[in-house]
């Protein structure tokens, strides 16, 4: 989704000729770590026609996204309070507050109309370079229009305002008013897989990857995992059912997934072999488990739930988490 604060331009940069070299280079926006509390969720939209493409030649974004989305991982750590940081030192242009931390599907349609972007805000770091801060938690912008930042300055916290139903922190870079991508810059329109990187460190590209997994007493749902992350509760006893459970983003059309429970002796509990997606998906749940508790309860020890992800024959996605009851 396109965002913006004021009458900002949203045009998609269209290089020709040899690449430049950027001269501005960017920080990690936000007080997070990649794969353990946030992962990236949607990339810039790097195609110049109706279809949507990354920077990766892949399908990690939506038509007319320009920005990068970091996500959290639940809205219980967005409630703890996450920081976003200013990705390089510069001025502020404008800001907004005030808009409410919600749900695009709790929101009324149009609701937020000119809003889209929630609370955010806009650095001018010179020569034509900007940088952009969406979704923002209502009351926590630290800064106002005029401000001078330095990297890593707290700007305020992630949020659920504006057009969005997780939270997360949508950044957009521009040059002379253009939407540029930070994994690509200066790549040849309708290319990919080149273009040079504007960030310091240079995030890895993950073909698809686990947000939340966890385990509970029952079936979970979306909603249960996006709001309490792997502290989905109650958490299973020796006396409950057990199931675990996988939130994961990322995957493509025909992506093979399975999660397997496996009993403290070796003992396969459950074992979900999912069909073979039908389309690409932005995010995924799956879940497997045993309802019947054994006379005299569980065996205590060390329960392993194990997940992969097979594409084009090949396993692309493991992930192994552990709860001992």
């Amino acid at each position: 989704m396109r965002h913006w604060i004021a009458l900002l331009p949203l045009t998609l940069l269209t290089a020709a000729g040899p690449p430049a070299k950027p001269v501005f280079r960017m920080n990690w926006p936000i007080d997070c770590s990649l794969g353990q509390t946030c992962a990236i969720q949607n990339y810039v939209d790097d195609d110049p026609g109706p279809a949507a493409r990354d920077y990766a030649c892949k399908g990690r974004t939506y038509p007319g996204h320009d920005g990068v989305d970091i996500r959290l991982t639940s809205m219980a750590l967005e409630r703890r309070g996450v920081n976003v940081l200013a990705a390089a030192p510069g001025r502020v242009l404008r800001v907004r507050d005030g808009v409410e931390d919600r749900s695009i599907r709790d929101t009324p349609p149009g609701a937020v109309a000119g809003q889209e972007c929630g609370n955010g805000l806009v650095i001018a770091h010179g020569d034509g370079w900007e940088s952009q801060y969406c979704h923002m938690r209502r009351g926590s912008v630290a800064v106002r229009a005029g401000d001078q930042v330095q990297a890593g300055a707290v700007l305020g916290k992630v949020g659920l305002s504006g057009d969005t139903e997780f939270p997360h922190l949508h950044v957009t870079v521009r040059k002379d008013g253009k939407a540029v991508d930070p994994f690509a810059f200066d790549a040849l329109t309708g290319t990919c897989r080149v273009g040079q990187s504007l960030w310091r460190q240079t995030p890895p590209y993950r073909n698809g990857e686990v947000l939340v997994s966890g385990f509970a007493t029952g079936a979970v749902q979306m909603r249960d995992v996006q709001e309490q992350g792997a502290d989905v509760q109650p958490q299973p006893s020796r006396t409950t059912p057990i199931v675990t459970f996988v939130q994961a983003i990322g995957l493509e059309q025909g992506d093979v997934q399975r999660l397997t429970l496996i009993g403290p002796d070796g003992t396969t509990l459950a074992d979900n072999k999912a069909t073979p997606l039908d389309h690409d998906k932005a995010q995924q749940l799956l879940f497997a488990g045993r309802g019947r508790v054994p006379a005299g309860g569980w065996p205590a020890g060390e329960y392993r739930a194990m997940y992969s992800v097979t594409r084009n024959g090949k396993t692309v996605l493991t992930h192994l988490a552990k709860i001992r009851i």
